[in-house]
């Protein structure tokens, strides 16, 4: 797949299918429309074609009655770092280059982030009901709420895109039409997402069975709940498992427990100690894994287990489950203290 955007140029008079036929082809998801001088008439994305087609346009019509042609651009000389905030602010994955008034380049987002591709699975649970956030999930799924100005699961999802991860699969249970109809496939972003769905609740572990058998051979899939805020290196994650050989590593977060009383330690009817309100620290389990492709087979298709009880078994085997301490931000969002946390939180973390 080519990633030069002298590759993507059509003409106005093009037809939408010319530029479906770039989209689906290459790999900047995107076409350029020029004159004949070289100028940007406008863009078109995977999105303008399915909006012109629901508007009973037909493949042959030319591309110029969906194109954007007020497009993000930039003075070919705009720093990179500048680059990158407007894309992040504007919610878009490139922008046009122009030097005297023609079009010289295309700088995505991945490039000004200068980070490679990964095609690691990203595999992101959103099926729970949210039971301890009602009423706000009566009428939506929990991963489907707001926080900031767009909904948890696609911060989640635009957070791996900045590390370079591209192949999504979502677990959906309760009320999947409103997921599915937010990210489509992903084209949108720029990502390819596939949908599993679980008939009854499988446990956290369980939707591994229900994975497609083409997962990419021999890579290690990332699973996440799609709940949880967090600002957690995904790249230094995935290296740490790939490095250790792992069959599985979980992500865990320190938690301190103080007792609010003084603890007497004894022998008989002898005190031997006694320590006033001690700090207990305790490893929780952060809801981010990396998971081998041996652990995924070993899920049964429709089959309930939840993932300490998975890697449990798994420890049992090898011993070879390994636990990943994250000292980044990070949040579950179970409870409404905690989405009103996360309210508070998502401008000031650089992730709304």
């Amino acid at each position: 797949m080519s990633f030069s955007w002298e590759n993507v140029l059509i003409h106005p008079t093009d037809t939408l299918r010319d530029a479906l036929e770039i989209i689906n082809t290459e790999s900047l998801r995107i076409a350029l429309v020029t004159d004949n001088l070289g100028r940007l008439c406008g863009v078109v994305t995977d999105g303008d074609l399915r909006r012109g087609l629901l508007n009973n346009l037909s493949l042959n019509d030319e591309v110029s009655l969906v194109m954007n042609s007020n497009p993000v651009t930039a003075d070919v000389s705009t720093p990179k770092d500048q680059l990158y905030l407007e894309m992040e602010k504007k919610g878009i994955l490139s922008i046009p280059l122009i030097d005297a008034g023609k079009l010289v380049g295309l700088e995505t987002l991945r490039g000004t982030i200068g980070r490679a591709l990964y095609q690691n699975p990203v595999f992101i649970m959103a099926g729970g009901f949210g039971t301890r956030l009602k009423p706000l999930t009566d009428t939506c799924p929990k991963p489907m709420l707001h926080i900031g100005n767009k909904p948890i699961l696609e911060t989640v999802i635009r957070n791996f895109i900045k590390a370079g991860f591209v192949n999504f699969y979502i677990s959906t249970h309760y009320m999947p039409e409103q997921i599915q109809a937010h990210f489509g496939d992903g084209s949108e972003l720029g990502i390819n997402i596939s949908y599993v769905h679980e008939d009854q609740p499988l446990g956290t572990g369980g939707a591994l069975g229900l994975l497609p058998k083409d997962l990419p051979e021999g890579l290690p899939l990332i699973m996440m709940n799609g709940d949880v805020l967090t600002k957690v290196d995904f790249q230094r994650l995935l290296d740490f498992h790939v490095e250790n050989d792992a069959d599985a590593t979980m992500c865990v977060r320190e938690y301190d427990y103080q007792i609010p009383y003084g603890v007497i330690n004894g022998e008989g009817n002898k005190i031997i100690s006694m320590v006033e309100k001690p700090i207990q620290r305790f490893f929780v389990n952060a809801g981010i894994y990396v998971v081998s492709p041996r652990v995924i087979a070993s899920v049964p298709k429709n089959h309930h287990i939840d993932m300490p009880t998975l890697l449990e078994q798994h420890m049992h085997e090898r011993s070879n489950v390994l636990m990943f301490p994250i000292h980044e931000y990070w949040l579950d969002i179970g409870r409404m203290d905690d989405f009103n946390r996360a309210q508070a939180d998502i401008h000031s973390l650089g992730l709304d």
